[in-house]
């Protein structure tokens, strides 16, 4: 696998020193904290880590729809195609978001507005990108239905997001997400609110599609076997930093971070064997970080250094890279952060 930041091959979004922050009761949390990351052209990058670590935030901020009035981009680049889009106006980032760039988000049913059709939904996307007749539209909107397998398309798009199952809104929101071929598709958390099975077939769906489209693909999940399925490469973060980052089978199968081997620990096994966990004590939430590492109070390998200083996240190797003291002393002189930054 070639290094993350080898400038010898496309990579289509290069993040580096990301920082978003948010104000919440006259306290500052920072929900993306120095992330930097890479995605190369047709492949997917899983994003995983629990609830609240900073993976939406991520997302929301590669999109530019933070809030101002809840948060901001403080600090950074967000390299697409090699243009910073925190340089980018408002106007270029609308034809940017769904146009180059589209999302796909969790819960369908408070995506999709409920009072248009599914069809008179995907066609205003696809008119304020393309700028084609409304017929043309139309037809589009069928052939992007029917390409994520939705059965009757010509009928779906006369239907209302709350005639349809579950499963099928999810199938429709990724058809408008793909309606306008974008070349870069966030997914965040898209099968969380399914059962199983359709999980399944929207997992599969992706998969297919991306092969068929060469799209490229962000997942955005907490599902590390949504991860095994998908992902090239994987970004695990913990508090709103990369705590690993690299090929996702040497992540499965030689985990380096105390934090990441509690996430692959916590993986049910059909042998029923009692699962390796670190001491059960409160997750610190990323405004309560110390100027530590955050994981410290959950790690049974702390040290004294552990809970003074916050490690850099360093080159393991050539193709991966992760944030602990204990892989530090070897690898000096190889931050993954001022790495990337150096190549702009």
């Amino acid at each position: 696998m070639p290094h993350p930041y080898d400038r010898t091959t496309l990579h289509i979004l290069e993040v580096s020193g990301l920082k978003t922050y948010f104000y919440s009761d006259n306290r500052l949390i920072k929900a993306v904290d120095d992330v930097s990351f890479s995605v190369k052209q047709g492949e997917t990058l899983g994003i995983v880590g629990e609830s609240g670590c900073g993976k939406s935030a991520t997302a929301l901020s590669i999109l530019r729809l933070v809030s101002a009035s809840a948060g901001q981009i403080v600090d950074g680049q967000i390299r697409f195609h090699g243009d910073n889009l925190l340089e980018k106006s408002e106007s270029a980032m609308e034809q940017i978001r769904g146009g180059k760039i589209a999302m796909v988000f969790q819960e369908p049913m408070t995506s999709l507005n409920p009072v248009y059709t599914i069809g008179q939904q995907i066609v205003e996307a696809i008119r304020l990108h393309s700028h084609i007749s409304r017929k043309a539209a139309l037809e589009q909107a069928i052939e992007s239905l029917a390409l994520a397998q939705i059965p009757a398309p010509e009928q779906c798009i006369r239907q209302y997001p709350h005639e349809l199952s579950g499963g099928m809104r999810q199938r429709a929101l990724i058809a408008m997400a793909l309606s306008c071929k974008p070349e870069l598709l966030i997914c965040d958390e898209p099968t969380t609110a399914l059962d199983v099975t359709i999980q399944a077939q929207i997992l599969e769906l992706l998969e297919r599609l991306q092969t068929k489209t060469n799209t490229t693909v962000l997942m955005i999940t907490h599902d590390l076997g949504v991860i095994a399925e998908l992902a090239h490469e994987v970004l695990v973060m913990y508090a709103g930093k990369v705590v690993e980052y690299g090929d996702v089978e040497r992540l499965f199968t030689r985990p380096l971070h105390p934090y990441t081997q509690w996430l692959l620990a916590c993986i049910p096994r059909i042998s029923g064997a009692a699962l390796s966990l670190p001491s059960a004590r409160m997750a610190l939430a990323s405004n309560e970080a110390p100027a530590a590492c955050a994981f410290a109070p959950r790690c049974a390998d702390a040290t004294p250094l552990c809970k003074q200083q916050t490690p850099e996240l360093v080159a393991v190797g050539t193709d991966y890279a992760v944030r602990c003291f204990k892989y530090n002393a070897g690898h000096q002189g190889q931050n993954f952060s001022q790495k990337i930054r150096s190549t702009h």
